[in-house]
């Protein structure tokens, strides 16, 4: 690792003003950042550990699930309340990384990070989750804007995140082997603002919402109304562990059976 400047603070507000001076990083749950660290592949001039933060927690409220940024996915996974309302939202986060992951890994990290193959962020842009942060209210639409790249800005931190709780719901991934991140994953959602389908893993972007399997989804929420939609390869990634061609395919595959498990 190079030389940093660690700091803990004990509140949002401390924590908003470290992040402010050049080239802080937060920590959260540092499942990216610390291998990042040791490798040698980002230099930053401080370290900012959020865990004094108190921004832990899951409540359920009226038609809404809300977690606090630093919540970790095993609390969300094991969660009666979230598997009660929100049950698809469990599944998804039992199926990130393997159990040290889920143990230390937050919310509020992977969505700061925006991993294009994170699951979180299908959840949050299928649902049209509210992300709420130090400084205001960002829609999902407006928070992912590329591979690793969000809304946030430097001094901003994310504290929770609110989901509205959608009346039919699932998330269906192809796992990669070694790392458990998706090749492909697709989160399907049917809810008061109507069908929404995200993918992960795939879009040479990050996340994204597939239009036409909504439009097929909105006439007919069936597999076999996804007979026919394609999902043109151009704009996918491909890579060792699998073409875009073969990730167009998989698109396909995990819709319909995210549909058939919503349904």
């Amino acid at each position: 690792m190079y030389e940093f400047a660690y700091t803990k603070p004990s509140s949002v507000a401390d924590a908003a003003r470290a992040m402010g001076g050049a080239d802080a990083k937060a920590l959260a749950g540092g499942q990216t950042l610390i291998p990042v660290l040791k490798q040698r592949l980002n230099k930053p001039s401080a370290v900012v550990d959020l865990s004094g933060l108190g921004l832990v927690g899951i409540r359920v409220s009226g038609e809404a699930v809300t977690i606090g940024a630093m919540t970790t996915h095993a609390a969300v996974a094991a969660s009666a309340e979230v598997k009660r309302a929100f049950p698809a939202l469990a599944e998804l986060a039992g199926m990130i990384g393997d159990i040290q992951v889920r143990n230390r890994g937050t919310i509020g990290g992977s969505l700061a990070n925006n991993d294009p193959a994170a699951d979180y962020p299908a959840a949050v842009l299928a649902t049209g989750a509210t992300i709420r942060t130090s400084k205001r209210e960002l829609a999902a639409a407006d928070f992912f804007q590329g591979m690793f790249t969000t809304a946030l800005e430097p001094d901003e931190i994310i504290t929770e995140v609110s989901f509205p709780c959608p009346r039919k719901a699932a998330y269906t991934k192809f796992r990669n082997p070694a790392s458990r991140y998706a090749m492909v994953g697709v989160f399907v959602a049917e809810g008061k603002g109507g069908v929404r389908v995200a993918v992960t893993g795939a879009g040479q972007g990050g996340v994204f919402r597939h239009t036409a399997m909504e439009q097929a989804l909105a006439t007919s929420f069936s597999p076999a109304a996804l007979d026919g939609v394609d999902t043109p390869a151009a704009d996918l990634n491909g890579d060792i562990h699998g073409s875009a061609e073969y990730r167009a395919h998989l698109v396909g595959v995990m819709a319909k059976r995210a549909v058939a498990a919503a349904g």
